[in-house]
């Protein structure tokens, strides 16, 4: 049986990122019709599974389907995890986070990648942005933990002073 065939199973991931100790801390997934040599515009979207974060999906979805060509990447950050909760842990998560807007993008016939890593949200998603050669980042206003955006700021605004290019805030 197959992982497709069981339900909630998480499918193989296309390609995995491990640090020096061994750990997993990235990996990533192909959504259907995607290839590796294909080059066209793609948008970054922030997911933690908040509503806000989906509205920054759809509006992702809207502004992809006005190009031919263009994907959306997807990309989930979750806190450090010891090297054991990695392996278990970081791809479970960041599927069960991400299931609403793959289901989008689907919907929509958006081609997309997911992308979930390790670390701290603002850096990893400018970073990840800057690597794939993205169009702009779309990012919801507010995320899950809003008690911990009052502590630390939120997660867009670091966003919008780290990235190198256009970031599209998403009530």
């Amino acid at each position: 049986m197959t992982d497709a065939a069981i339900p909630g199973a998480i499918p193989a991931s296309a390609q995995e990122r491990r640090d020096d100790m061994g750990r997993l801390v990235a990996a990533t997934w192909h959504g259907a019709g995607i290839s590796e040599d294909q080059a066209s515009a793609r948008w970054l979207v922030a997911v933690d599974g908040s509503e806000c974060a989906s509205r920054a999906v759809a509006m992702a979805a809207g502004l992809a389907a006005l190009e031919q060509s263009a994907e959306v990447d997807l990309i989930h950050v979750q806190p450090w995890l010891t090297k054991e909760a990695a392996e278990t842990e970081l791809a479970r998560r960041g599927w069960a986070a991400t299931a609403q807007a793959r289901q989008l993008l689907d919907a929509a016939s958006v081609r997309w990648r997911l992308h979930v890593v390790m670390g701290e949200g603002a850096p990893e998603i400018a970073d990840l942005a800057d690597a794939l050669g993205s169009r702009g980042i779309v990012i919801g206003s507010r995320g899950l933990t809003a008690a911990e955006s009052l502590l630390l700021g939120s997660v867009a605004y670091k966003v919008v002073h780290l990235a190198r290019l256009p970031v599209l805030i998403v009530r």
